[in-house]
């Protein structure tokens, strides 16, 4: 047997995606931040653990709604700094950031024009107690650019940037490596 190192009670998982969640604030201007603790929680509902000192929350309660991009390869830098920077402390950062807006046809929140797939949600629930914010996806978009000749979302195309919260980096996917829900019949035919 292989010997382990032990880190302790570490939440460390690969992949972590980076999301940008997007809302809008009181006075309709147009916010996101950078978030890497969520995931699917099932098939219409999106688990985000954001802290309520987060302007982006106080949008959220405010608007019931908000929109979850995925980072990308080519938006690294500008998805970076707006999870250093606080809506609270700088109003304007989603225009210092560079990022485009256009408004969602679904929910009350923005799409940023720069990442090209998002998650249009409306607000579940929020728990300040345990930052679990749950967010009902009404619509998945898109741009075209990123489909596939099938008419479905490439990641390659996507190009979708990962957290590694060991070393604080973004990495970017790898290769296909093998078909889901059909490579292990080697195994269950035998």
């Amino acid at each position: 047997m292989k010997t382990r190192k032990n880190f302790g009670a570490k939440a460390h998982i690969y992949p972590q995606p980076v999301f940008i969640i997007a809302s809008y604030d009181e006075n309709g201007i147009p916010d996101a931040m950078n978030a890497a603790w969520g995931s699917v929680a099932d098939y219409t509902t999106i688990a985000l653990y954001l802290n309520p000192a987060h302007k982006t929350i106080e949008n959220i309660l405010n608007r019931k709604a908000f929109t979850v991009s995925m980072a990308t390869e080519d938006s690294m830098i500008e998805s970076d700094y707006v999870g250093l920077v606080s809506a609270n402390n700088v109003p304007d950062k989603l225009k210092k950031s560079g990022f485009n807006t256009t408004k969602s046809n679904f929910v009350d929140a923005p799409l940023i024009d720069e990442l090209p797939m998002a998650l249009e949600c409306e607000l579940i629930s929020y728990d300040s107690d345990t930052d679990l914010l749950l967010g009902k996806v009404i619509n998945l978009c898109a741009d075209e650019s990123i489909l596939d000749e099938t008419g479905k979302i490439d990641p390659f195309k996507l190009k979708p940037i990962i957290f590694d919260s060991i070393h604080a980096s973004y990495l970017t996917i790898g290769n296909k490596v093998g078909n889901a829900f059909n490579d292990g019949n080697k195994i269950k035919n035998k």
